[in-house]
């Protein structure tokens, strides 16, 4: 078994970060910045950066920022929203970016995964998705945010980004998210089984043990969270230390000149 990552989701809105319910009733909670580095001393394997407006501007990422973040990162950053083309992908990875997150660019143009992957590398493509549960027990994926419904269904359409190149999925139940009552452990086991590449949980943590049952129960690869990080006295280090407790193996801290 690989070892499980712990991963904090940034959620950048304008100036700062936000994080909301449901995917809405955003609430600030501080800076870009200083999360990122509190987060280098806390033992996390990733960071994830999402730009929450940006799929909606049709203007590009805002390569500036990111350089600043990057230069005070120092684990392995994943930055989504509003890449649309390679090139915005090449000038994010050269601002300091370790990978790219691509959901809504992806359904309108799904070449697009397949053009990272051959350009940079599989490992470099994160294919996001979104899904709400639908009445008849299975899940849609929507996007822009989570605002528009693509008539894709869950599984099939991990299976197809896994064809076109992802190195891995990053699957979001929309219900779940910032609600803290665990993840939707049904929608990770259905995207799970579907693929072969790692499936990164997101969207309901809000203790240890949920994080364990995404692992144990619903076959993730790693577990993505915001909340808990934010509003919580739980910690990326306990979040491991927790998982290791429970027979699952995890990274040991990463330190920026391990591959020196």
């Amino acid at each position: 078994m690989l070892k499980v990552r712990v991963i904090p989701t940034l959620l950048w809105k304008s100036f700062g970060l936000v994080k909301g319910v449901g995917f809405d009733s955003w609430r600030r909670v501080g800076p870009v910045l200083p999360a990122i580095k509190v987060y280098n001393q806390r033992e996390v394997d990733e960071l994830i950066l999402v730009d929450i407006l940006a799929h909606g501007t049709g203007d590009d990422p805002d390569f500036e920022s990111v350089n600043d973040f990057g230069q005070d990162c120092f684990v392995p950053l994943t930055v989504g929203g509003g890449i649309t083309n390679l090139a915005q992908v090449q000038r994010l990875l050269r601002a300091g970016a370790d990978k790219v997150s691509v959901n809504t660019a992806a359904y309108e143009n799904p070449g697009l995964i397949t053009e990272i992957a051959m350009k940079f590398g599989a490992q470099c493509a994160v294919a996001s998705i979104d899904a709400r549960a639908q009445p008849d027990g299975g899940w849609a994926c929507f996007s822009h945010a989570g605002q528009t419904p693509t008539g894709r269904e869950v599984a099939d359409w991990a299976r197809e980004l896994e064809d076109r190149g992802a190195g891995e999925i990053l699957i979001t139940s929309i219900e779940r998210d910032g609600t803290m009552e665990g993840y939707d452990l049904a929608l990770i086991e259905r995207v799970a089984g579907a693929v072969r590449i790692p499936v990164i949980a997101s969207g309901g943590a809000g203790n240890y043990g949920h994080m364990v049952c995404a692992v144990q129960q619903a076959g993730a690869s790693a577990v993505a969270a915001a909340s808990i990080f934010h509003f919580t006295e739980q910690t990326p280090a306990g979040a491991k230390a927790a998982l290791a407790a429970a027979g699952i193996p995890v990274r040991k801290p990463y330190q920026p000149d391990q591959d020196a």
